[in-house]
């Protein structure tokens, strides 16, 4: 743990629209306490979330009151074309945060697959603060927990375009995980490129790649 003097702490809760928003805050607020230290609440707006919700409306006006309870500063952000965790990151970076408070669900497994682990995002640009990742009971999305562990895979090239294989093979174009869906016999699912550099998720229907 942190042994900065306490007067130095400052912590920096993540929330999200749904219903786990308040239990992170408290639990901000209780670390903050602890430390003595100051207190920032941010929440970020994905680029097609700005659309006018009575709920979200409300969770907002909510979280404000809980702010303005814990004296806690409160921050919305556009995420706009940027990652949600290069958002929290430059937040972090602006306001001298040493503590990021988060929920464990705050992403979809289907999410998590797709976009990278928004902790370990986090970790990497920030070593020098702590992460504390709270167990938060999450909202299904439309994907939900679908789909059974990645395993190693790759696509090769065919007569009908790309297809999923296992282990050794020629003409290995694309490497990376596939992500069966729960449920299936066939090799169906998601298959999700290990380039880092450029990213690319798959459609994976009977063992072939299925057309865009």
């Amino acid at each position: 743990m942190r042994r900065n003097k306490p007067s130095n702490e400052h912590i920096l809760v993540c929330v999200y629209y749904g219903p786990n928003g308040e239990r992170l805050i408290m639990s901000g607020a209780k670390l903050a306490q602890s430390l003595n230290g100051s207190l920032t609440i941010l929440t970020v707006d994905p680029p097609l979330a700005r659309e006018y919700n009575e709920h979200k409306t409300n969770e907002l006006a909510e979280w404000r009151r809980l702010a303005k309870q814990y004296k806690a500063d409160f921050v919305t952000e556009a995420s706009k074309s940027r990652r949600i965790s290069e958002v929290i990151v430059q937040a972090a970076k602006q306001r001298g945060v040493t503590h990021i408070v988060v929920g464990h669900s705050a992403q979809s497994r289907w999410e998590e697959i797709i976009k990278g682990s928004l902790v370990n995002e986090i970790l990497r640009e920030l070593d020098d603060v702590d992460v504390h990742v709270v167990s938060v009971k999450r909202v299904l999305s439309d994907y939900g927990d679908e789909f059974e562990p990645g395993v190693r895979a790759h696509l090769i090239h065919s007569s009908e375009g790309l297809e999923l294989r296992f282990g050794a093979a020629k003409g290995i174009e694309i490497e990376g995980l596939f992500f069966k869906a729960i449920g299936t016999d066939f090799d169906t699912g998601m298959f999700k490129s290990s380039d880092q550099n450029n990213p690319a998720v798959y459609k994976v229907i009977d063992g072939k790649v299925a057309k865009p």
